[in-house]
């Protein structure tokens, strides 16, 4: 399964889930978007870790979920954009709605997303 991650675009992958993906899942330093070892980059933060607006995170989704949606992998996608990018749940799920089958995400996005999508752990 290919890890989702909220990234930045620097690549700077130093804390939470990036770091996470980083020291254990390859993904490399300075990429802060698409495949990277045996994770995905979804920019949530600017170059030098900066805000960014919402409506270009969701864009970057809508990138990731092209890429899904061509992929024969399946993904693990974290509540990405939900921890140090300052986003809520509320905020960031919705644009996962018309997520492809190989996509599975957090429980805690269950209350929004429905139970017609994949879930992955608790919260």
């Amino acid at each position: 399964m290919i890890f989702v991650f909220g990234s930045n675009k620097s690549g700077i992958h130093g804390a939470g889930s990036a770091k996470f993906a980083h020291q254990k899942l390859n993904a490399k330093w300075g990429i802060g978007e698409g495949m990277t070892g045996k994770c995905y980059a979804l920019p949530t933060k600017g170059k030098n870790i900066s805000f960014i607006p919402l409506r270009t995170v969701a864009q970057a989704i809508e990138r990731f979920l092209q890429t899904a949606r061509y992929s024969d992998k399946e993904f693990k996608v974290t509540q990405v954009g939900c921890g140090l990018s300052g986003f809520t749940k509320e905020q960031i799920a919705p644009y996962f709605r018309e997520a492809p089958d190989n996509c599975f995400f957090d429980e805690a996005w269950r209350e929004i997303l429905g139970d017609d999508m994949n879930y992955w752990g608790t919260f």
